[in-house]
C-alpha cells in the first residue's frame, strides 16, 4: 500500500531507524511525504561518567536529523519531554495530538505499547511502551475529538482521524520489503556515532533477514497494521 504522507512516532533518537528505517526508505522513494516526531529529548542517551543531559541532547538531535536525511525524512520535530521519564498522561497526550492534527498523516506508524520484553535478553525501554501508548490514544480519543484539548482548536488545529496505524510488533501481519533499502538503514543508523551502532549492524542485518524469510523476500520489517477509517466515508 503506498501513502502520501506519514507521521512515524517514537521515543529516543535512533529508535526509528531500527524500527521502520528500510519503510521510510521505501515510501520516500515512492514520494511518500514522512515526518518524525520524537517523543522525548534524547538527553539519557550517554552513560558516560561527567555527560550533562543538555549536551547530550543536543548531539543526538544532531544525529537524529542526520540520519533522517539519509532517508529522505520531509521533517524532524521534537516534543523535548525528559528521556527516560516518559509518561502517558494529559500533557504529553496533548504533544502528540497536536502534531498529527497538524501534520494530519495518512499513516502513523509507532512501537508496539504491548511489548514487554523480546527473548531473554531484551527489556522493552518504557519510554518505547509509553511512545505507543501515546499512538494508540492520539487515534481515540485525542485527534478526532473535538472535545477534546479545545484549546487546539484555539490553535486552529482541527480534529483528525488517522486512516491508517501500524505498529512495529513481534505480532506482525504485514511484512515490507527493504530489501533496496537495507543499505541505506544500515547508513542512516551509522550516524547515531555517539550510540556505537555499528557494532549492532550486523544483528539489524540478521533480524531483517529473518523477518524477510518470514515475508518471503530477502529483507524485510514487520507491522500489525490498522484500517480505522472507511474509506468511503
Amino acid at each position: 500500500m503506498r501513502f502520501a504522507s506519514a507521521l512515524v512516532l517514537f521515543a529516543h533518537p535512533d529508535d526509528a531507524e531500527y524500527m521502520c528505517g528500510g519503510t521510510v526508505a521505501v515510501w520516500t522513494r515512492e514520494g511518500t511525504e514522512v515526518h518524525y516526531v520524537i517523543v522525548t529529548d534524547g538527553s539519557a542517551g550517554s552513560n558516560e561518567p561527567g555527560a550533562v543531559r543538555a549536551e547530550i541532547s543536543k548531539v543526538r538531535k544532531r544525529e537524529q536529523k542526520a540520519a533522517a536525511k539519509v532517508l529522505g525524512v520531509k521533517s524532524v520535530t521534537f516534543l523535548d519531554f525528559p528521556d527516560g521519564m516518559l509518561e502517558v498522561n494529559l500533557e504529553t497526550r496533548k504533544a502528540v495530538a497536536r502534531e498529527v492534527r497538524r501534520l494530519r498523516p495518512e499513516v502513523v506508524v509507532a512501537p508496539d505499547p504491548s511489548r514487554l520484553w523480546y527473548g531473554r535478553q531484551y527489556i522493552n525501554h518504557a519510554d518505547h511502551r509509553a511512545a505507543g501508548e501515546l499512538a494508540l490514544c492520539a487515534v481515540m480519543p485525542d485527534a478526532p475529538s473535538r472535545p477534546q484539548f479545545p484549546e487546539l482548536l484555539d490553535e486552529g488545529l482541527e480534529p483528525y482521524e488517522i486512516p491508517h496505524l501500524w505498529l512495529a510488533t513481534e505480532e506482525p501481519d504485514t511484512y515490507l520489503d527493504i530489501t533496496k533499502t537495507m543499505d541505506l538503514k544500515l547508513e542512516a543508523l551509522t550516524k547515531h556515532r555517539s550510540q556505537n551502532l555499528e557494532d549492532s549492524l550486523e544483528w539489524v542485518r540478521d533480524r531483517a533477514r529473518e523477518l524477510g524469510e518470514k515475508g518471503g523476500v530477502e529483507y524485510a520489517e514487520a507491522f500489525r497494521t490498522f484500517s480505522l477509517k472507511d474509506e468511503e466515508a
